[in-house]
C-alpha cells in the first residue's frame, strides 16, 4: 500500500486528517519526490511523527473534555441516586427511574471511554445539593424534603448539562466516535430537561413551583430561569439572545424575542459551568 492509500484509507474514519495534518499537507504532496532509498526508509518516521503531531494534543483535549462531562455526569447521578432513596418521592420513581438510569449509565460509558483512550477518569466531587458550598444551608436546603424544590435542582442541572455539552461540542470535532457519542448523551440531557419541565408543570405547587414552565427555555428581555429560584440566575445567562448566524431573528423575521429564544439552545463554556457547579454544588 502506497502512502497516499494510507491517507485515504485514514481519511474514511477520520475526514478532517487533511486539516489536521496542514500545513504539512505540502509534505505529503513533495513525498513523491523522495527518489533516495533514505527518504523511503524515513517513511514510517515522518509519518509517525506527521500522526502525532496531529493527533497527540487531540487526545490530551478529548479526554479533558470527557472528565469535564464525568464530573457533570457524577453530579447528576449522585444528585438522583439520594433523591431515589427518598420516600418523599414514591409517586415520581416510575417517572423519575429511566432518567436515574441514563446518568449512570453515562457516567459508566464515560469512564469507560476515558480509559480506553489511556486517560483515568475523574472520581465523583463532593456535593452539596442545596446550593450552599458544603454548608448545607443553601437556597435548596429542602432538596430532598421537598419534591417542588428537588424537581427544581434537577432542572437546573439538566438545563446547565444541556449548554455544558453543547459548548464542548467544538472539542471534539477531532474525534469523530467520541463527538457522535457526546451528541448523543446531549440529545439525551435535553429529553431529561424536558420530561422534568412537564413533570413540575403537571404538579408543581408551592414558592419553587412553575406551573406555566415551557418543556424549553424561554427569554424575553431578561434571563430565561424559571425555575422560580435567583440564586441559579447564571445558569441561564445568555439565553436571552435572539441573535443567531449574525442574524436577529425578531427582526429579521418579525417573531417575538420568546419564540427566537425558544427556538435555540445557548452554550456554555467549562470555565462558565465550573463557575457555576463549584460555586454552588460541588464543594472544593
Amino acid at each position: 500500500m502506497n502512502i497516499f492509500n494510507i491517507i485515504e484509507e485514514i481519511e474514511k474514519v477520520d475526514p478532517e486528517i487533511h486539516d489536521r495534518l496542514n500545513p504539512r499537507r505540502a509534505a505529503i504532496k513533495n513525498i513523491t519526490s523522495f527518489g533516495s532509498k533514505v527518504a523511503v526508509a524515513a517513511l514510517p518516521f515522518a509519518l509517525g511523527t506527521m500522526f502525532k503531531k496531529a493527533y497527540g494534543q487531540t487526545s490530551t483535549s478529548v479526554v479533558d473534555v470527557l472528565n469535564f462531562a464525568l464530573t457533570l455526569e457524577h453530579l447528576e447521578a449522585g444528585f438522583y441516586n439520594l433523591g431515589n432513596t427518598r420516600g418523599t418521592f414514591n409517586a415520581y420513581k416510575s417517572y423519575l427511574t429511566p432518567i436515574i438510569n441514563d446518568e449512570n449509565h453515562h457516567v459508566t460509558f464515560l469512564q469507560g471511554v476515558i480509559k480506553s483512550l489511556g486517560g483515568t477518569p475523574v472520581a465523583p466531587p463532593t456535593a452539596d445539593y442545596t446550593g450552599g458550598n458544603n454548608k448545607g444551608n443553601g437556597p435548596f436546603k429542602d432538596v430532598f424534603t421537598n419534591v417542588n424544590t428537588y424537581l427544581a435542582v434537577a432542572q437546573v442541572f439538566e438545563d446547565t448539562g444541556v449548554r455544558a455539552y453543547k459548548g464542548q461540542a467544538g472539542n471534539l470535532l477531532g474525534n469523530q466516535v467520541v463527538l457522535t457519542a457526546a451528541l448523543s448523551i446531549h440529545a439525551a440531557e435535553a429529553r431529561h430537561a424536558s420530561a422534568l419541565r412537564y413533570l413540575r408543570n403537571s404538579i408543581a405547587t408551592g414558592v419553587t413551583a412553575a406551573p406555566t414552565i415551557k418543556p424549553y427555555v424561554v427569554s424575553t428581555t431578561t434571563l430565561g430561569n424559571d425555575t422560580g429560584v435567583a440564586a441559579v440566575n447564571g445558569n441561564y445567562a445568555g439565553e436571552e439572545n435572539v441573535t443567531q448566524g449574525g442574524v436577529n431573528l425578531v427582526t429579521a423575521l418579525g417573531v417575538s424575542p420568546a419564540v427566537a429564544t425558544a427556538s435555540f439552545d445557548e452554550a456554555l463554556t467549562k470555565d462558565q459551568v465550573l463557575a457555576l457547579l463549584v460555586g454552588s454544588f460541588i464543594v472544593q
